[in-house]
């Protein structure tokens, strides 16, 4: 996994959550190496942002741990469970900056609420990461002022002003021009590797995770369909990981949505 630890700061056995009768995730297993950058894909609906949300303990299984650091995180006290999220930076898929805010307040909102460090010393940390994504003048503009990969670029920096161990991306390429893709994604990488994060990254873009993370989990079927270096998985032999990173319309991912309690048999 390019030359990282494979030592993981995140390990998930045995996973299972349901919503209204339904698996979402049955009995998964992941394990994601420190410093590394691991993609989660997979056909829309199959609980990939679910994954995220059980990691930062928004949402709780039914079944299996989650260890963060060696830490369940479903067993953590409240009091613990908000330490814990400080260590995590979310890029959510439409940035979610605040509009009535300038870049600058974006950006230094994380440390206004979680911090008390000295003005002069907000500055230098909010300013540090808009140089860092290539932003360094914007300081003073509004988010309606900013272009879509401008406002991504914004919300990265503010992701990642508290230094977190851990950056969790939801489809954080949708709706931007491929210029802006390309930009977004080389910033992730040279973030998580300058900083010595490790990073989970939801999404649809096969062409793009080819280029940018370690690994990949496959989901489809409420189960792990495959993992692996996503060259290797463009040429797997499972028909579901084929079908997907290949986007191919016949094979077994249906194009409609099962509203049967236990899903689709993946491997029938």
């Amino acid at each position: 996994m390019n030359n990282k630890s494979t030592d993981p700061i995140i390990r998930i056995r045995n996973l299972v959550f349901r919503r209204g009768g339904r698996a979402i995730l049955d009995g998964v297993d992941m394990d994601i190496p420190r410093g590394s950058m691991v993609a989660i894909m997979g056909p829309s609906g199959v609980g990939k942002t679910t994954v995220l949300r059980l990691i930062s303990g928004q949402l709780q299984p039914q079944a299996g741990t989650i260890e963060v650091n060696g830490k369940n995180v479903s067993a953590m006290s409240r009091r613990s469970l908000q330490t814990f999220r400080k260590g995590i930076g979310v890029l959510l898929q439409n940035g979610a900056l605040f509009t009535d805010l300038t870049v600058f307040e974006n950006v230094a909102t994380p440390l206004r609420e979680h911090t008390d460090l000295p003005e002069p010393l907000v500055r230098r940390l909010v300013m540090s990461k808009l140089h860092s994504v290539g932003l360094g003048g914007t300081e003073e503009l509004m988010p309606d002022e900013l272009s879509g990969g401008m406002s991504r670029r914004v919300a990265l920096a503010r992701a990642v002003v508290m230094d977190p161990a851990i950056m969790l991306y939801d489809e954080p390429m949708t709706g931007l021009d491929p210029i802006a893709i390309s930009t977004i994604g080389r910033l992730m990488r040279e973030t998580n590797d300058a900083l010595g994060l490790t990073s989970i990254v939801v999404t649809h873009n096969v062409a793009q995770m080819r280029k940018l993370v370690d690994y990949c989990y496959i989901l489809a079927g409420a189960k792990i369909a495959g993992e692996g270096r996503p060259d290797d998985l463009v040429n797997s032999d499972n028909p579901a990981v084929d079908q997907f990173m290949n986007g191919r319309i016949d094979g077994p991912i249906p194009f409609h949505y099962d509203t049967s309690p236990s899903g689709w048999n993946l491997l029938s």
